[in-house]
């Protein structure tokens, strides 16, 4: 017999429990009274067991309700079953950093990983030093199917609009600036819409596409650019930009490190560009569940 062709709606747990304290106590009333149910309760838990098994189960010997044949081969089996339900199913052991052996599996946008990767291992280390941390790069058209292929615990990224199923939480605001090699551009006194303009552009792009919102801006000052390469990894982008006439519109964060570790320079773009948020997303169905909820509280303590 299968699964499904067990006739599930009569069968109900309380009946295996009501089957344990007539077993253990002989006795209707002595095992309505343990179990805190009516003596009538308990006549009716055993008319039922009775008819589910097909046998009498216990049959009256002087005082005591003597258990069957039948009843002594199925004792063992639902006292393993009641055991699995109290200890694995209905008991949460303490997740506790300190003791945990597993793996943190964190979804990070290129960006995110490029600022956040190193905060984010020594951070975790910390508190759980038997822990593994594995990294897994996502972005907003695959984060979904990475998050239940590799069984994500949470995702960083800009990610404007989550799917249903996560939850989501607003980490911080990023704004951007322009980076660029400083003897290669003159950045002095700033760019004006037509020196920026005139600059060949290297773009961060995700998706591969060469034109972003900043087209548009310019398109609208009667102005066009020329992008002249992309790439998805910010990594490329600052070898791009070294010794070469080059532009790049980055997060901040991300200029500040090219700055200090490439001698790149970063300047305030000469139009308007939008800002854009950093997120932590997660499934919904792990709301709850204490080692998602301590991954999720470290996270946000080391990214804001």
């Amino acid at each position: 017999m299968s699964f499904a062709d067990v006739q599930w709606r009569n069968i109900d747990l309380n009946l295996l429990v009501a089957f344990a304290y007539l077993y253990r106590y002989e006795s209707v009333s002595i095992a309505a009274e343990k179990n805190c149910v009516s003596q009538s309760a308990m006549s009716h838990s055993l008319a039922r067991l009775r008819i589910l098994f097909d046998d009498p189960l216990f049959e009256r010997q002087g005082h005591k309700m003597v258990p069957t044949e039948r009843a002594q081969a199925l004792s063992p089996s639902v006292t393993q079953i009641l055991e699995l339900v109290t200890h694995d199913l209905l008991t949460t052991a303490t997740f506790e950093p300190s003791q945990y052996q597993g793996v943190c599996r964190i979804g990070l946008t290129d960006y995110a990983e490029f600022i956040f990767a190193p905060l984010i291992y020594d951070a975790i280390r910390q508190q759980a030093s038997h822990a593994q941390i594995s990294f897994i790069n996502v972005n907003r058209s695959n984060y979904m199917v990475l998050a239940e292929q590799e069984k994500l615990d949470v995702v960083i990224g800009s990610v404007p609009v989550p799917d249903k199923a996560f939850e989501c939480e607003h980490l911080y605001t990023e704004r951007h600036v322009c980076l660029a090699d400083l003897e290669m551009v003159d950045i002095n006194n700033g760019l004006t819409p037509s020196q920026f303009a005139e600059v060949d552009h290297a773009l961060v792009s995700p998706d591969g596409q060469l034109s972003t919102p900043i087209d548009k801006t310019l398109q609208n000052e009667g102005l066009t650019r020329q992008v002249t390469v992309a790439t998805r990894n910010f990594l490329t982008v600052q070898s791009l930009l070294k010794q070469r006439r080059l532009v790049a519109i980055v997060p901040q964060k991300m200029a500040d490190i090219a700055s200090q570790s490439n001698g790149l320079g970063c300047f305030q773009p000469p139009i308007p560009v939008a800002d854009f948020d950093i997120s932590m997303l997660w499934f919904s169905r792990k709301q709850r569940d204490d080692k998602n909820r301590w991954l999720r509280q470290l996270l946000k303590t080391v990214i804001t």
